[in-house]
């Protein structure tokens, strides 16, 4: 190896780029990709408010969605507003008539909230009066001031007299008047201290939403269809993480049945929060716990940091203001998506990704007729995917067709500014070693401030995109941003060093 080559080996710009480069092939061999429903298969659902709604109003009712639609143990959720009347609901691996109708059923229903202590449920949502701006304090505690109805207040004060540090339980849309049949170490969970904070005299979560909401579980032994059948009476059945085939066949006989699978990717404690809309338990402070009635309340909680209080609190106060939906909405359609189809558009997707490499290396070679250039310039370009890829991986984004159009797209950008690059370098000239390497210096600096004017234009345009088209162009918006980042910060930089000792200006 010379020692010009090892040179530009060891130059940080390459190692910058081979780092990243074998970073992204962990992210994508360890996380791996995921889909949206135009690649997976799914149901986007369209929804449209009674009456034109403000910013701040359509941002609520997206948040107050994608709570009540996370109950239902589903991955891939995508809630989306649009415009002033507009709500985009996308949920991945939902084929059947059923369980989008489901869905249709919570996104149209106002929501139903409740405030449970010791058992009883002594508010809901009709019962919160106002909702306070939440507070994230120096020391990372937050709070969330709301006021409840006087009813309610006095029902409380008789409840929590005494019992200051007992848990006070909110639900969002619990699944009332059921039974709930769940592995053996969820049923462990609820009727164990996990949800009493640190009081051991407070009933256990499974005797408390039993007494206030009707909601029976039991733990699952290889029930049969028909046994489950003499339980059920006229409640609803909902199985968590047993068979499938179990809940096929209690369909088949009439029983009014639900299926929710287990998620294996969060703990015992977040799963069963999600399948009860429970959020909480929260701690009764010492002012709440002396019998007196007080309409004017605050949920307090501490965090690691000011991010995780921030998301907190905001998760208290959308829960609080989701009683029920701030408008009524009305879904207007419904298309399902063939996981078959999708298979396909990947497919289809590769190709034409391959397609545009291969277009890359010949155009590349018949404009300068050198395959010295061509090579580096697809190989740069397939770098680029290659990192795209794994920080999709890594940051989890569900990659839609728009998305991998973004990606295509970046690499046909990635080529123009490699061929500024390489025109700057081939443009030079100058027979003093001194003289030819400043001029070298001065061409490349030429070549990047075309690429920072054209990456920055870029940026603006798809920001845009990103911040007012919150659709399908949201997916292309970001896949381009990022390219663009990666093309100027790592693979355009490497690709300038590589090309100085090609083209003998290194």
């Amino acid at each position: 190896m010379n020692r010009k080559l090892k040179r530009v080996l060891l130059n940080w710009k390459i190692i910058l780029l081979m780092l990243f480069l074998i970073g992204s092939i962990a992210s994508l061999y360890v996380r791996g990709l995921t889909f949206g429903i135009d690649i997976s298969g799914g149901v986007a659902i369209i929804a449209q408010t009674e009456q034109p709604v403000s910013s701040k109003t359509m941002e609520l009712v997206v948040d107050s969605l994608q709570k009540r639609l996370n109950t239902f143990g589903l991955r891939d959720i995508s809630v989306e507003g649009q415009g002033n009347s507009i709500v985009v609901v996308k949920v991945a691996n939902v084929t059947s008539g059923e369980e989008a109708n489901q869905l249709k059923q919570v996104i149209e229903s106002q929501g139903v909230f409740f405030m449970e202590f010791n058992g009883v449920v002594f508010g809901t949502g009709k019962d919160i009066t106002y909702v306070g701006p939440y507070e994230i304090k120096p020391d990372n505690s937050w709070a969330v001031p709301f006021r409840i109805s006087k009813a309610a207040a006095e029902r409380f004060a008789k409840l929590a007299r005494g019992k200051a540090g007992w848990p006070v339980d909110m639900f969002l849309d619990p699944p009332i008047n059921s039974i709930l049949v769940v592995p053996k170490d969820v049923f462990a969970t609820m009727n164990g201290t996990a949800f009493n904070l640190g009081i051991p005299e407070a009933p256990p979560l499974a005797v408390r939403i039993e007494k206030a909401l009707n909601i029976t579980t039991i733990a699952y032994s290889n029930q049969s269809a028909t046994d489950l059948k003499k339980l059920a009476g006229d409640r609803t059945l909902i199985l968590v993480g047993t068979p499938r085939e179990l809940y096929t066949q209690l369909r088949e006989m009439g029983i009014n049945a639900k299926y929710i699978p287990r998620d294996e990717n969060v703990d015992t404690v977040t799963f069963v929060k999600k399948i009860l809309g429970l959020y909480g338990p929260y701690s009764l402070g010492e002012g709440l716990a002396n019998g007196v009635p007080q309409t004017d309340v605050q949920i307090t909680g501490h965090a690691a940091n000011k991010v995780e209080a921030e998301q907190e609190a905001k998760t208290v106060y959308t829960v609080l203001k989701s009683g029920s939906l701030p408008v009524k909405l009305k879904v207007i359609s419904m298309e399902f998506i063939s996981p078959k189809l999708g298979q396909d558009f990947k497919k289809q997707a590769l190709y034409a990704g391959l397609a545009a490499l291969i277009a890359v290396l010949l155009i590349v070679y018949f404009h300068y007729r050198n395959w010295k250039i061509a090579i580096p310039v697809a190989s740069t370009s397939l770098f680029e995917v290659i990192i795209i890829l794994g920080t999709a991986a890594l940051i989890r984004w569900n990659l839609d067709l728009p998305s991998i159009a973004g990606i295509i797209a970046a690499i046909g950008t990635g080529v123009d500014q490699q061929v500024v690059i390489t025109d700057e370098l081939l443009g030079g000239g100058g027979s003093r070693k001194i003289a030819r390497r400043a001029g070298t210096l001065r061409r490349i600096g030429r070549a990047f401030f075309i690429i920072f004017a054209s990456a920055s234009t870029t940026i603006a345009a798809m920001s845009f995109l990103l911040v007012y088209f919150v659709g399908t162009l949201k997916g292309f918006a970001v896949t381009t941003i990022i390219g663009v980042l990666i093309g100027i910060f790592i693979t355009r930089p490497a690709y300038a060093e590589i090309a100085k000792y090609l083209i003998g200006e290194g």
